[in-house]
């Protein structure tokens, strides 16, 4: 849970509105963004990060030069799922990008290779791994392998024609590897691109693969863009307000001086950018956040400040996250998380019972960030500035992001492929921050939980029942004094109760927890 304290997180609704018309592009050679625009009334460009204290007002700074240096989204690794949530034995479906993937285990490695059958079209991902280690489509039982070469065709005569080996029998693969316990994938199938690791690697994070550490791993879906995903971890004055009652009561020296303050208790949040560029930036902050790095696209990590003392610096991982954040389509994102700790309790603690918690913290601010997006779509990104008031240091992380999404992508994601240009429409609130599917089918700690809970409950059950027959065929042999009874029935009701009690935890855990701010 001591992770969670750093944590500014995600998370929103009502009816959908439609993005702006965009010209959508195909997959081709040479990598290229994605051209389409926002709607918009007229271009204000977004000012330079404030150095600035909170309450100071910013100056009005001159309009940044324009740059025809673009950000190439197809020239970039992108994480899959923590090994530690990828069943060896089946392959696993994901869509990231815009494009549908499909990783598994061979028997030796991971691969990565479309999620399509040149066959007639399904799905591999709702396929198997059949006993020589080759992913089996489960619609004609057709094989591939690691490089997506099929293997086997069942329905070709054993001394007919090899049509297995014609190239149309093939499915694409994707360079990929495996990175801080992480599966990594880069976008690109064409041959050229095959040894791409050799030239380009995925953002390394040592204290990930520090054994002295003890690193809990997470990821969850979110019916939100990437955009607004990667803007509300970046903004650490949000965490009083909507994850009130989460975390542990803020203390902010500024609120010593200051007139006027409110029981959360937050307050203004000195920040300093450095190293602003296409790859991304540096963010320094004052009162314990420590600092952020961008790495474009997807890494934002959190660490403490630099150490003198090697005492200190052994330490310094205690405040060390890791967040990948990861463009599903429009108005979809998917956050990997990675905590490393030190300290012991981190070891005994289940891994599920960390995502209980974080979860919470995600589901908190969910149905705002939802509803955010759709009012971003409705002034265009372009006018991102003019519609939203950022007058204080403690919006320079979220300005400077802005600032490079407009500057180098144009407000867009560079999709792998043509994406419906729309919104998807704003579900009810239980649909919009369900744990099932976004999460908990994700994750192999929780799953497993989620079984031995449900069995548990069962179980409760089965002995309830089984106390009151007790009773009934007892009555009058062992079972004779009023205290005897009284006991039978009290176990009874305890187990049912038990039951009843356990049957409430796994919902609100592992299915749906509202949270309504205005109860905390």
């Amino acid at each position: 849970m001591a992770q969670l304290i750093s944590l500014h997180l995600l998370p929103h609704a009502q009816p959908s509105l439609p993005l702006p018309n965009c010209i959508t592009r195909q997959r081709s050679a040479s990598p290229a963004t994605w051209r389409g625009q926002w709607s918009h009334t007229g271009v204000r460009r977004l000012p330079l990060p404030l150095p600035a204290m909170a309450t100071d007002t910013p100056r009005p700074l001159a309009p940044e030069a324009e740059t025809k240096e673009q950000f190439d989204w197809l020239d970039q690794w992108y994480p899959v799922a923590p090994i530690c949530d990828l069943d060896p034995r089946a392959p696993h479906g994901r869509t990231v990008l815009g494009l549908s993937i499909v990783a598994w285990f061979d028997g030796s490695e991971w691969r990565v290779l479309d999620d399509v059958c040149p066959h007639r079209l399904a799905p591999l991902s709702e396929g198997r791994v059949d006993n020589k280690g080759r992913l089996q489509c489960a619609y004609h039982g057709w094989c591939f392998d690691g490089r997506g070469s099929c293997q086997f065709i069942p329905q070709a005569p054993a001394l007919g024609p090899p049509v297995h080996k014609n190239k149309k029998a093939c499915v694409a693969p994707y360079p990929c590897v495996v990175q801080n316990n992480i599966l990594w994938f880069y976008p690109r199938t064409e041959p050229e691109y095959m040894d791409v690791l050799h030239r380009k690697q995925p953002p390394y994070f040592p204290d990930l693969d520090n054994p002295s550490f003890e690193t809990v791993y997470g990821t969850r879906d979110f019916l939100y863009g990437y955009d607004v995903l990667m803007e509300n971890l970046m903004d650490p004055a949000h965490v009083p307000y909507a994850h009130k009652g989460l975390f542990p009561e803020f203390q902010n020296v500024h609120l010593l001086s200051t007139v006027e303050f409110d029981k959360e208790r937050g307050g203004p949040i000195k920040m300093k950018i450095e190293e602003a560029n296409i790859n991304g930036f540096l963010s320094i902050q004052e009162e314990n956040w420590g600092q952020f790095r961008f790495i474009a696209p997807c890494a934002l990590n959190r660490s403490e400040l630099p150490f003198e003392s090697e005492e200190k610096k052994q330490q310094q991982s205690q405040g060390m996250l890791v967040f990948l954040c990861v463009p599903v389509t429009p108005g979809r994102s998917r956050l990997i998380w990675a905590f490393p700790r030190s300290a012991w309790p981190e070891k005994i603690i289940p891994r599920w019972l960390h995502h209980f918690v974080t979860n919470a913290v995600f589901d908190s601010d969910m149905y705002l960030l939802h509803i955010e997006e759709r009012n971003f779509a409705t002034v265009g990104l372009d006018n991102w500035h003019k519609a939203c008031y950022v007058p204080t240091s403690s919006d320079s992380m979220i300005i400077t992001f802005r600032n490079w999404f407009r500057k180098y992508c144009k407000h867009q994601v560079g999709w792998a492929t043509p994406m419906v240009n729309q919104l998807p429409p704003t579900p009810t609130k239980d649909q919009l921050m369900e744990r099932y599917w976004s999460h908990v089918m994700q994750c192999t700690s929780c799953s497993a939980a989620l079984r031995w809970m449900r069995a548990l409950e069962v179980g409760l059950q089965v002995a309830s029942v089984a106390v009151v027959g007790f009773l009934a065929i007892a009555k009058g042999t062992m079972v004779t004094s009023v205290v005897q009874k009284a006991a039978v029935v009290v176990a009874a009701v305890m187990f049912l109760a038990a039951s009843r009690w356990l049957a409430n935890f796994i919902e609100k855990a592992f299915y749906f927890q509202d949270y309504i701010h205005a109860d905390k």
